[in-house]
């Protein structure tokens, strides 16, 4: 086992990376090993589909197939070793499929195809002892010695942009929309790395690539919220329980969340959301529920505790599953590409069982005294009012906006991000989406320019909001985004806040403070190219670097 896609890794003086018998992500070293395999299965897809594609020939299952198989792997996704044995070998029958098409497509064309080699050719073991055997071909660093780190960490930049990429895509899928050029991205992306790329200028493209890909997959992904439950707006939310029947729902997916609501009609039993589907209460085809209580607990490192409190069963979707533990395995579910051994699992969107668990369970027994955040200034509600926006950086109102976003986790150092949004100043306006706003969405930071100095855009899975908003008022003063009075301090955790990065170096967003510590996977010679092709920054003491955005911006 090695891995270091995650900011939790283990570090140490002589390098960092989970290379023992479990990660720190509570991943064992099996469950490791099966996922580098199953993503080198699908390079193998990805050389066919490529070549099919070139050839006008496309497989949308298999396409589907890559982004479902991709995202199990993120970061406290799926820790069910047994579900990445099946998963193998799905992937090489439709590996097999796939070379079929782009033979038949080279045929019809009258071109001789292509023999492939590497993941083409990889025949995978039959069971798990076989696959386990198999792991050195797949793994992660097996060309360190060779190539060098600055290669190898390049490479695992791709391949981790691509694994957020696929899970926004993936996300937006599930709820009709597809983009085909995200595909023939990803398929493009498979390729070059099943070549084992050893020049850095067409990785460092590809990783930019990327970045623009995930720009379409975002893209995608708010047309499918927004479609299926309407446009954000603001919603003042209730973030302490009622009495009554509870169930809690956790992870991104709008769609399972929606299925339950749907369940739980006229049964009595109120939904609660946890982490980042917080944003869900301010989707009017959501909201119009009535029992969508409110939203319990923060973010998703906090879990273990607050899964032991809650009096009802949870459903974890998408992603965020951390161990479940004793005193509440009983009456967790998963569904999705979540997974773990033992844990219920809900592949068909029924979810009557979870709806008999929570008639079973005690539930709430009293109401707790009633709190309430506001969320759902998504890019409508902001845009609806940029007039006011606009005026109020003229007058000299708002003299800065700081984007305080991204992942939360339980390292040391993410006091950095609360610890910055209360220093801002009372002319600055807080911009945050994703769960690292947990820290200090419960803060009162008053009001400026007749609008709330906070201002909660969504999940993480919101970016392309923030991205809207940010270019229509450079368009609006007739600045580039750089010019703009606007500070980002993104805080990464898994790599779809890699994707998101990617995005914003691929669009040219420059002096991007990220934190609380910098990728593994980054050797020192590649973060000189990013800060120096791109201004990214690491973030220091907060006073400091609000400081330093203000002087810039003056």
């Amino acid at each position: 086992m090695f891995c270091y896609q995650c900011e939790q890794t283990y570090r140490s003086e002589e390098g960092a990376g989970c290379a023992s018998a479990k990660g720190m992500c509570g991943k064992d070293a099996a469950t490791a090993d099966l996922q580098d395999i199953l993503l080198h299965v699908c390079e193998g897809i990805g050389q066919y589909l490529t070549r099919a594609r070139a050839l006008s020939a496309t497989d949308a299952e298999a396409d589907r197939f890559i982004l479902f198989a991709f995202f199990t792997t993120l970061t406290n996704v799926n820790f069910n070793a047994a579900k990445f044995v099946q998963l193998i070998q799905e992937a090489a029958q439709i590996r097999d499929r796939a070379r079929a098409l782009y033979e038949k497509a080279a045929r019809d064309a009258a071109k001789l195809p292509e023999t492939l080699h590497g993941p083409a050719a990889f025949v995978p073991a039959a069971d798990m002892n076989g696959l386990l055997a198999q792991a050195g071909e797949a793994a992660v660093r097996k060309d360190a010695a060779i190539l060098g780190d600055d290669v190898v960490g390049l490479r695992a930049l791709v391949l981790y942009g691509l694994k957020g990429v696929c899970a926004y895509a993936h996300h937006a899928r599930v709820l009709g929309e597809e983009r085909d050029a995200i595909y023939a991205a990803v398929e493009h992306a498979l390729d070059l790395l099943a070549r084992n790329p050893k020049e850095l200028g067409p990785l460092l493209d590809e990783a930019l690539a990327l970045g623009h890909a995930n720009f379409a997959a975002m893209e995608a992904l708010d047309a499918a919220n927004t479609g299926a439950f309407g446009m954000p707006e603001p919603t003042n939310v209730r973030v302490t329980p009622i009495k009554g029947k509870a169930i809690l729902v956790s992870g991104h997916d709008m769609k399972d969340l929606h299925a339950i609501l749907e369940a739980t009609k006229g049964t009595g039993v109120n939904v609660y959301t946890h982490g980042e589907l917080l944003p869900a209460h301010s989707y009017p085809k959501l909201k119009a529920y009535p029992h969508l209580a409110g939203n319990y607990g923060g973010a998703w490192q906090d879990q273990q505790k607050e899964f032991a409190e809650f009096p009802g069963p949870i459903v974890m979707t998408s992603n965020c599953l951390i161990e479940p533990q004793p005193r509440y395995r009983g009456r967790i579910f998963t569904a999705g590409p979540v997974g773990w051994a033992g844990v219920r699992h809900i592949a068909d969107e029924d979810f009557s069982q979870v709806v008999q668990a929570a008639l079973a369970l005690p539930g709430f027994t009293a109401d707790a005294e009633e709190k309430r955040i506001t969320v759902g200034f998504g890019r409508a509600a902001v845009l609806g009012v940029a007039d006011k926006v606009i005026d109020a950086v003229k007058s000299g109102a708002i003299r800065h906006f700081f984007m305080i976003g991204g992942c939360d986790g339980a390292a040391p150092g993410r006091n950095y991000y609360s610890d910055f949004a209360d220093a801002t100043p009372d002319d600055t306006v807080i911009l945050t989406l994703g769960c690292g706003k947990y820290r200090f969405n419960k803060h009162d930071f008053g009001t400026v320019g007749g609008l709330p100095r906070l201002l909660d855009m969504g999940q993480c899975n919101d970016a392309y909001s923030a991205l809207v908003v940010a270019t229509k008022l450079s368009e609006a003063f007739g600045v580039g985004v750089n010019e703009l009075p606007l500070s980002l301090i993104v805080s990464w955790f898994e790599q779809k806040a890699a994707a998101v990065l990617l995005t914003l170096l691929a669009l040219g967003v420059r002096n991007v403070r990220l934190g609380p510590t910098l990728p593994a996977f980054l050797t020192p010679a590649l973060v000189d190219v990013l800060v120096g092709k791109f201004g990214v920054l690491p973030v220091g003491e907060a006073q400091a670097d609000i400081d330093a955005a203000l002087a810039r911006a003056a």
